[in-house]
């Protein structure tokens, strides 16, 4: 399906739909075993025509939805464009479609802009039966260095659990994204370092438990997860019992050793936010300095000191490409938090902190790159 702004592809029980107006994917659907699960966000002002065509307003902002891509992510403070870049701030147009034989499809779609030079093409696969939507974003060309991510989003309505691969440690930024109590407010201590995702600083002294949300109220944080690298598979799942279903982000550590949580739940009074962006968490897999931008990300910086990449190389004479997998489930009947995902086979398979198991179809070759 396209209408002209937006371009939807399907496989037996998944749908994706991006907005090309902004690279945002704008419904991410799984239907399964008779269960629809609908695991992404969209912004309360997304069909405010005053907000939508205020142009004064950035696209990514204007567009907010479900997840983007971020060339560079964060600031961009070398080439001149926009919050996280032109891939989440600009056109992007429809270049193919092919089915793939075992049941399924592939778009391709290529920002209208070049990033410092380079073509850039996303590319979404969904596959029958498979609920995931596999999402891979290629450089053709350029020049430079540049930080990425993806920039995935879900809500909580009623409240949730998080877990995740094992991380290295957590850390915030210098600053708080919000302090100017004038605009909003953050409750975490910046910066901080800290190994127990269950106790993570607070500015007043105490401590926030980052597997739960929400762990305060009226509160914009951001903080980022460096992943052990010895990790086969990198993943976050997010449980959402009043909608009863699980959210998950997978990454190869090797593309991208970051993940970043940002905590958007009413902490922002200013337009188009009003205190009305309410129970939101980004999870977002990032090769870069977390929120310190562009510069910052590509010159010498203390996680590199550390042995994380935080940018990618482009390929004057060639491409390069990051990979991620999106995935919804339905919470299977007395689970509480998800424990651990492993690759097996063909399949994903998740395990509960009270022992029971779910398989899915899953192609652990995308993420491995077939290795």
């Amino acid at each position: 399906m396209s209408d002209g702004n937006f371009h939807t592809i399907e496989a037996k029980g998944v749908r994706a739909t991006l907005d090309l107006r902004g690279g945002h994917v704008r419904v991410f659907a799984v239907t399964r075993d008779g269960r629809a699960v609908e695991p992404l966000h969209t912004a309360p002002w997304i069909d405010d025509k005053a907000i939508v065509e205020d142009e004064s307003i950035d696209a990514n902002l204007r567009f907010l939805s479900g997840d983007f891509f971020c060339a560079p992510f964060s600031t961009s403070d070398i080439e001149v464009t926009t919050l996280h870049g032109w891939p989440a701030n600009s056109p992007w147009k429809l270049v193919d479609v092919t089915a793939l034989p075992e049941g399924g499809q592939t778009a391709r779609y290529e920002l209208v802009k070049r990033v410092q030079g380079a073509r850039l093409v996303k590319e979404f696969t969904v596959r029958d039966g498979h609920p995931f939507l596999y999402e891979r974003h290629v450089f053709i060309g350029g020049e430079g260095d540049i930080p990425v991510a993806n920039h995935a989003m879900t809500r909580f309505d009623g409240g949730g659990r998080l877990s995740f691969s094992p991380k290295r440690y957590g850390t915030t930024p210098a600053t708080a994204i919000e302090s100017d109590p004038s605009q909003g407010r953050s409750l975490l201590a910046y910066p901080a370092r800290f190994t127990d995702l269950t106790k993570a600083p607070r500015a007043d002294g105490t401590t926030a438990d980052l597997t739960t949300y929400p762990f305060g109220s009226k509160h914009e944080d951001f903080l980022s997860l460096v992943e052990e690298p010895s990790n086969p598979l990198g993943w976050a799942a997010a449980v959402r019992p009043d909608k009863r279903d699980i959210f998950l982000s997978l990454k190869s550590p090797a593309d991208y050793p970051i993940t970043m949580m940002w905590f958007s739940n009413g902490g922002r009074d200013y337009q188009p936010w009003n205190g009305r962006h309410i129970g939101v968490l980004g999870l977002e897999e990032g090769r870069t300095y977390g929120g310190h931008g562009h510069k910052a990300s590509i010159a010498p910086n203390p996680w590199q000191e550390e042995g994380i990449p935080t940018f990618l190389s482009l390929d004057p004479a060639g491409e390069v490409d990051v990979r991620n997998v999106l995935g919804g489930l339905a919470l299977p009947e007395g689970w509480t938090r998800v424990a651990s995902i492993e690759a097996r086979g063909s399949e994903l398979v998740l395990t509960d902190e009270g022992g029971a198991s779910l398989a899915v179809p899953y192609d652990a070759a995308f993420l491995t790159r077939g290795a």
